[in-house]
C-alpha cells in the first residue's frame, strides 16, 4: 500500500509529533498568523485532521504588529501523565513559553513563561525529569550549538545550569532540537544547514543526558540538497513509534514549482512529511533512500482520508478551523450574526499593505491547481473602499480580484502588488451588488475573474512564483482569502460573504 507526501500540504512547517495510545497529534509552526500553533489528530500518520489551536486567545498570545514571518516558531508537542505540553518561541516578543491541556483540543492555559533565551526549545519527560532542550541565545556571543538544562514545567523555573551539549556537524544554524530516550541512550536530532534548499537532519547520541554526544557515521541521515528530487529543503524532523513497534519521522519539505530562465520557486511555504525510520544493528537510525510524492505504506493501517471540505457557507457561529486572521484580529470588524448567514466584514483603514491587522480572514493555498469563489454582497458608496478576494504572501505581495470605488464609480478590478510595484491590472464598470469573485491556480499562474450567468469573465493574471519565498522572502506560504479596507478611511460599507469555496482541480 502507498501513501503520498506531503502528509499536510500547504503551509504547515517545523512538525512536532506525540502518541497517546493508537492516536497521533501534530502541531506546527503559524508565525504571525492568528490562532496560533494549528493542531492536528490521526490515528495512521498518513491522514491528519485538524482539531483546533494550542493558541487561540490574545493572553495567550501576542502578535501586535509583529512583521512577516516572525511570530511563533517551532512549537514541540509532548504527552506526560495525562496532560499535552506545547511549547514554543513567540520571536516576535522574544519570549519562549509552555500552554498545556488535558485534552488536545483544548482549553489551553494561559503560557508559563520561560527565562530561556534562543528558539525552537523542546521538553524530554524522563525518570522523573524534564529536560529543556534549544537553540544558542542568537542575541548574544554565545557558542553555537543546542543548549540544555532541567525545568519545572509548572512554574516555568529553570532547574540547572544551562549547559552547551552538542555543536553539530558543522552545518549552518544547529536547530530544531529534539532530545529523546530510545533503549537506554539519549538521541538528539538537530536541524542543520538553514531551513533552505541546503536544510537536513542530523543525530548525536550520549549515554548521558548532557552528553558526550557522538555524532551518527552517516550523518546527515536526511536531505535533498545536491538533488533534482520534487522534494527539496527536507528538515526539521521529529521521531515517533508507531503502534507496531515500527518507527517514523515527520519533517518539513517544499516542493518548487520550476519557473522558465528562472529556477525552481516554492509559493505553497514548507509542508509536512513522512518517512519510515530504520535502525541499524548498533542502533543507530536511518532514513534509506530520497523521501518520495509517493512512499511505501508499510506496516501502516491506513485509514479513510479525511474528506475535503471544499465549501464554507458561514451559517455557525463561529469560524471553521481553517480560518486565520492576519495577527490578533480587531473584533469590531468581523461578524458571523450581523447578517445570519454571512460573514460580515467591516473594513477598517487598514490595509493588506500594512504590517497590521486588517479585515481579513484566509486559509492556506495547499494545492498547485484548484478553483478559490467566493459570492460577495456590497454596495461601496466611498473612493478608496474595496472588497473582495485576495492571494496573500505578506504585505508587499499579493493579488487581489475586488469591487469598490474608483475614479467615482463602482468597478470590479484586479490589482498587483509585488514589492514596491503597484498595479492595477484591469477594472470593468459593475452596477449590481452582488458578484462572484474568483480565482483559478495552477503551478505556474492565478488567473483572476468574474462569474455572470455562469462564465468567468477573465480580468487579469499574476505569476505564481512572484509569491514565492524565493522572491516576497519570509518562511511562510501563500494564503487565499476574503478581505475589506477603507485604505485609510473607517467606518465603511459592510461586506458580506455569503459563502467561499475552495475547490480542487
Amino acid at each position: 500500500m502507498k501513501y503520498n507526501n506531503p502528509v499536510i500540504t500547504g503551509f504547515h512547517p517545523d512538525p512536532s509529533i506525540c502518541r497517546v495510545g493508537d492516536d497521533f497529534y501534530l502541531v506546527t509552526s503559524s508565525f504571525e498568523y492568528f490562532p496560533g500553533v494549528p493542531i492536528f489528530h490521526s490515528k495512521d500518520l498518513v491522514n491528519w485532521e485538524q482539531i483546533g489551536y494550542c493558541l487561540e486567545r490574545s493572553s495567550q498570545l501576542d502578535l501586535s504588529h509583529a512583521k512577516s514571518s516572525l511570530g511563533i516558531f517551532a512549537p514541540t508537542l509532548r504527552y506526560h501523565n495525562g496532560r499535552f505540553y506545547m511549547i514554543t518561541t513567540n520571536f516576535t516578543i522574544k519570549k519562549n513559553f509552555i500552554v498545556s491541556s488535558e485534552k488536545p483540543e483544548g482549553p489551553w492555559s494561559d503560557p508559563v513563561m520561560l527565562d530561556w533565551p534562543g528558539i525552537d526549545p523542546s521538553l524530554l519527560f524522563c525518570d522523573d525529569k524534564v529536560y529543556l532542550t534549544g537553540t544558542q541565545d542568537i542575541f548574544s556571543s554565545e557558542t553555537v550549538g543546542i543548549y540544555q538544562a532541567e525545568l519545572n514545567v509548572d512554574t516555568g523555573d529553570i532547574l540547572t545550569e544551562r549547559k552547551l551539549i552538542w555543536e553539530g556537524t558543522g552545518g549552518a544554524y544547529p536547530e530544531g532540537p529534539h532530545l529523546y530516550k530510545i533503549n537506554g541512550l539519549y538521541y538528539l536530532m538537530v536541524a542543520e544547514g538553514g531551513t533552505d534548499y541546503g536544510h537536513s537532519v542530523t543525530v548525536a547520541r550520549s549515554q548521558q543526558p548532557y552528553g558526550p554526544f557522538e555524532s551518527h557515521p552517516s550523518n546527515p541521515i536526511l536531505t535533498h540538497r545536491g538533488s533534482n528530487s520534487p522534494i527539496q529543503a527536507t528538515g526539521h524532523a521529529d521521531l515517533i513509534q508507531y503502534s507496531d513497534g515500527s518507527w517514523w519521522t515527520v519533517f518539513l519539505g517544499i516542493r518548487p514549482a520550476p519557473v522558465p530562465f528562472s529556477g525552481s520557486h516554492h509559493h505553497l511555504g514548507r509542508e509536512t512529511f513522512l518517512a519510515p525510520v530504520d535502525w541499524t544493528e548498533d542502533g543507530w537510525p536511518v532514513i534509506g533512500s530520497k523521501v518520495a510524492l509517493e512512499m511505501d505504506a508499510r506496516t501502516l493501517t491506513l485509514n479513510e482520508a479525511v474528506s475535503w471540505k471544499s465549501k464554507d457557507d458561514f451559517n455557525e457561529t463561529t469560524l471553521d478551523v481553517t480560518w486565520n486572521y492576519l495577527r490578533n484580529p480587531y473584533e469590531e470588524n468581523y461578524s458571523l450574526t450581523a447578517k445570519p448567514g454571512y460573514l460580515t466584514l467591516y473594513g477598517s483603514a487598514v490595509s493588506l499593505n500594512e504590517i497590521d491587522s486588517p479585515a481579513f480572514v484566509g486559509r492556506r493555498q495547499q494545492h498547485f491547481n484548484c478553483k478559490i469563489s467566493t459570492l460577495l454582497e456590497y454596495s461601496p458608496c466611498f473612493e478608496g473602499e474595496e472588497a473582495g478576494l485576495t492571494v496573500y504572501i505578506n504585505e508587499r505581495f499579493h493579488y487581489e480580484i475586488a469591487l469598490g470605488i474608483r475614479s467615482g464609480k463602482k468597478k470590479v478590478f484586479v490589482r498587483r502588488k509585488i514589492g514596491s510595484l503597484w498595479k492595477v491590472e484591469s477594472e470593468h464598470d459593475y452596477t449590481h451588488n452582488r458578484i462572484i469573485l474568483s480565482v483559478h491556480a495552477d503551478a505556474k499562474n492565478y488567473t483572476f475573474g468574474y462569474i455572470v450567468d455562469g462564465e468567468m469573465i477573465e480580468l487579469g493574471m499574476g505569476e505564481c512564483f512572484l509569491l514565492s519565498s524565493e522572491v516576497a522572502g519570509g518562511h511562510t506560504g501563500v494564503y487565499v482569502g476574503i478581505y475589506a479596507t477603507g485604505n485609510g478611511q473607517k467606518d465603511t460599507t459592510p461586506a458580506y460573504f455569503d459563502w467561499f469555496e475552495y475547490a480542487i482541480k
